[in-house]
């Protein structure tokens, strides 16, 4: 069985910034500048679809599964000895178009997330297809369940308190909702008596949509660790993994949490 408490503490860089609409290789070389400030960090987090910001236009800018992108992600891990994730618009190998977390691994390797849940007001059921699997990634031994934007409404999907240490949430989420976002993510901490980590970008998109940022860090009971405000940069978290264990020793309501399965 794992322990927990012996585990080394995780270190964070969350980037938080603006995205340049509809220019993937723009965005790149953008992040590519911030990525040098994260040396040190084991898991680096960029925004959901941060090569385009959040856009409805699957088909002329979806990429290939081992596109430009991909092997861009492969590269910048590699070189900074970290995982890095974050969304982008991909076609998959069935002719679908996802929005995609990719999870990009120090030896080369990449493992995927597919956003379960589309924001149906801005239409996005209609231009992607709804991943169906739920995925728990590992860093340092710590496990990681990654989640992208209107995921964090959807409990049911997120719980897993037992085998999860670090919920992980990308997202483009707008400013109106701000007060949602940050209601929200400390009730996901709080109930799954584990660490959150959420990154939101800053600025304007290319339909006026303006997003307030807000990327922070939260732990077993919610406390921020990390709050970016709507300031662009790196910023950095240090997670302790034996104050997770003796948390959930001294409070195990996990011990009393409802069965369930999901239906799909």
């Amino acid at each position: 069985m794992r322990d927990l408490s012996l585990l080394p503490d995780l270190e964070l860089a969350l980037i938080q910034t603006t995205l340049a609409w509809h220019d993937p290789a723009a965005n790149r070389a953008h992040f590519q500048a911030l990525l040098q400030q994260t040396k040190g960090a084991d898991l680096i987090v960029l925004p959901e679809m941060f090569t385009t910001g959040f856009t409805m236009d699957s088909v002329a800018l979806a990429e290939p599964e081992n596109g430009p992108t991909s092997q861009w992600l492969r590269e910048q891990a590699q070189a900074l000895h970290a995982v890095i994730t974050g969304s982008l618009i991909i076609q998959a190998a069935d002719g679908s178009y996802r929005n995609r977390l990719l999870w990009a691994r120090p030896d080369g390797s990449l493992a995927h997330y597919d956003k379960r849940h589309l924001f149906r007001m801005a239409g996005e059921h209609k231009h992607y297809r709804a991943g169906d699997q739920q995925v728990l990634v590992e860093v340092k031994g710590w496990q990681v369940r990654p989640l992208i934007c209107y995921d964090l409404r959807f409990p049911v999907w997120s719980c897993d308190a037992q085998a999860t240490d670090l919920l992980l949430y990308t997202a483009n989420w707008p400013a109106a909702r701000r007060n949602h976002w940050n209601q929200l993510l400390p009730a996901r901490a709080i109930e799954n008596l584990c660490y959150v980590a959420a990154v939101n970008r800053i600025g304007e998109d290319g339909k006026g949509h303006p997003y307030s940022g807000d990327s922070q860090v939260l732990d077993f009971q919610g406390e921020l660790l990390l709050e970016a405000g709507a300031e662009a940069g790196v910023f950095r978290a240090s997670l302790n993994a034996a104050q997770l264990a003796a948390y959930r020793q001294r409070f195990p309501a996990y011990r009393d949490a409802d069965a369930f399965t999901l239906a799909d």
